[in-house]
Formats: structure tokens, sequence, C-alpha cells
């Protein structure tokens, strides 16, 4: 503990306020809360306590599903109404009880949309050993948000759920929809390095030069470009040998289209389905599933930390090492201040972003 009479920090918080029905609304789903905390009088329980300082918050589409009646089912619990939004983060330990951390270590776990932190016991946000410490983070050279990121849960993830699940050989064809995203551009990267063919699919222009340019795509097209919405005929255009594994980021009328173009023994990853997130109805629906049928594909769904614990160290390892090689590329898009994280978190799911969602809350 500091011996300062007075160290007085300004903690931000961003509240849960109200379940959407659709889209959040930034200035009706959510509260900025800001209050005064003297970190000279924080008093923390012996060899349990820790008090840590935000630095980097990860925004994830999966959040949307949270934000939903606790009653309803789902993989996730819901978020609670009336505390902070909470969700991947890095901090700094700024005081410390617990052995196994000092102050100045640089952590990862499952924190609140806030400043500061207190964790006081086993049970605040998961407990302090539910903490990740990072060891190497400040000597790595690499930035501490790609713990977030490309060497966090989105890698793990793609990486993982495209070898568990898309089984990928050499010389096959990879479909990624949402490819400019965090888990987009992992997984189409690490079929290009495994020796696919990678097609991706962005919402913008900008984002499909991004995939053939910078991250070696092999074809990548505007899907908002689509006649009617049917992207079957532009599949056809950069997929010509068909497609053997899709990794599924959107759902309706693009996995109607990919089952169009599959070839027979296809593989479907399915990470998530942006299209019926924000819908209170979903009417538009698939409508072509009898191809998993007719062409024997399999469509395999999957959650990373139940599923594919097997795979975190060894996503690490394999893409820091292409990383360091310059065969592996990552971009974020960075919003600075907590106070702006539920602006980013809708912009997030409108499709607006670049690349990596990441609230930047402090400097390391």
């Amino acid at each position: 503990m500091s011996s300062s009479k007075t160290q007085a920090v300004e903690n931000v918080r961003v509240i849960y306020s109200h379940i959407p029905n659709a889209m959040p609304r930034v200035d009706e789903d959510f509260r900025i809360d800001r209050e005064s905390l003297n970190l000279a009088e924080v008093s923390l329980p012996q060899d349990q306590g820790v008090v840590l300082r935000t630095l980097y918050l990860s925004l994830d589409s999966y959040m949307r599903g949270r934000m939903r009646d606790p009653k309803g089912s789902h993989y996730a619990a819901a978020f609670s109404v009336g505390e902070p939004m909470h969700g991947g983060a890095i901090a700094e330990v700024v005081q410390s009880t617990y052995p196994k951390l000092s102050p100045g270590d640089i952590v990862m776990g499952d924190l609140p949309w806030q400043s500061y932190t207190i964790i006081q016991g086993e049970k605040d946000s998961g407990g302090v050993g539910a903490l990740t410490k990072l060891d190497s983070a400040r000597s790595t050279g690499l930035p501490l948000s790609y713990y977030l990121g490309v060497l966090g849960m989105p890698a793990w993830t793609a990486y993982g759920a495209l070898l568990d699940i898309g089984k990928p050989k050499a010389g096959e064809t990879l479909f990624v929809s949402a490819a400019s995203g965090a888990v987009g551009q992992v997984a189409g990267q690490v079929g290009k390095n495994l020796g696919m063919y990678v097609v991706g699919t962005a919402g913008d222009d900008e984002k499909v030069a991004y995939l053939t340019r910078e991250l070696g795509f092999d074809a990548a097209f505007n899907y908002k470009k689509c006649k009617d919405g049917d992207c079957t005929q532009a599949l056809k255009n950069v997929c010509p040998n068909g497609i053997d594994v899709y990794y599924e980021n959107i759902g309706g009328k693009m996995l109607d289209a990919v089952l169009n173009v599959a070839n027979n023994h296809a593989r479907i990853v399915v990470c998530g389905m942006q299209t019926f997130y924000n819908r209170a109805n979903e009417d538009d629906g698939v409508h072509n599933l009898i191809q998993l049928a007719a062409k024997s594909i399999t469509m395999r769904g999957f959650v990373v930390n139940r599923d594919l614990a097997a795979y975190q160290d060894q996503s690490v390892q394999e893409i820091s090492g292409w990383i360091k090689e310059g065969k592996f590329k990552f971009r974020e898009n960075i919003t600075e201040g907590v106070e702006n994280a539920p602006q980013a978190f809708v912009d997030l799911l409108n499709g607006k972003n670049f690349g990596k969602a990441v609230v930047k809350v402090a400097e390391p």
C-alpha cells in the first residue's frame, strides 16, 4: 500500500442500464458513471486482493447475446442490469496482497468496463486466481492489445476451430465471411499459412482491398454489392473450384449462397451469425439446408473455452511465430477512453469498425 495520505483517481464506469430490443442504443442501454477512488484507503484481504488499472478492453460481438433477459437460453451468462459491462481486458497491477502478483505486473482477465477494479477475494470478477499474468508481455515488442486479439481469444477461436472442425488441407478453398474482423482476418491468414486458397468478404471496398493487398487473401468481394443480397454468383466467380471449408460469421443469405457453391463433403465452421444478433424477429432465415444432406456437408458450432481448450497455447505459439517471420498481419480498431466504449461497441455490431475492436483506457 502507498504511504501517501491521498491517492485519488477518477474511476469511470460503463453501466449496463437497459435490455435492448434490437440494436443497442448508446444513450438508453448504457450509462456512464464517474466516481472518485482513493487508492490509499483501499483495504485488501490478506493473500487474495489486488487493485487493477485497466489498460485495454476487448469489444466482441458475442457480448450482444449477453444483453438479454437472464431467463433466456444462451451459452454465456446474461449481463446484470445496473452493473458494469464486462469482458476480456488487459490491466496493470497497482496494489496487491496476492503472492503471485506484484505492482507493475500485466494481467489479462474478464474485467468490468471501468478505469480501476478492486478484487477482494476469490469471487469478485472471478477472483484473483482467474487472472492470467502475462510474464513476457512487455518484452516481446508487440502491443499489449494484441493479447486481446491476434494473441488472444479471437486467434484461439479462429485457429482452433479451423483446425478442429474445418480440417484444412493444402490446396483446398477456404471462404471466410466478416473476413476483416478480429476472427476473420486470423482465420484467413491461418488458412494461407497452411497452403489453402483463401477467399473473404467484407462490407466495403476498403476492407476488401485490405484482405487481398495486405493480408494475402487470394480473392475477396463486397457482399453489399450482391444482387438482392444473393452472393451465389459472386462466390462462383471467386471460388472456381467450389468451397471446401467455410468459416461462418454471418448466417442468413450468405450461408444460403455458400451452400449453393459448397463442394461435396465440405465443412462449415459456425463461429457466429451476426445477421441475427439484433433482430427481434428472425424472419430472414436459411432456406437451403437440404444441401447439407445432398452434399454430405458437415456443419458444426463450438464454444471456444469449452470445446477448443487444447488449442489455446498452440495458437499463440504458432501465430506469434508467423508474426515474427513476417507471414502474419493484424489490424486493430482502437477507440480512446472507456466512456466511448458503448459507441464503439454499437459501431462493431453495425460493421463500422475495421479490424479488432479495442478500447484503450489508459497508457501502459
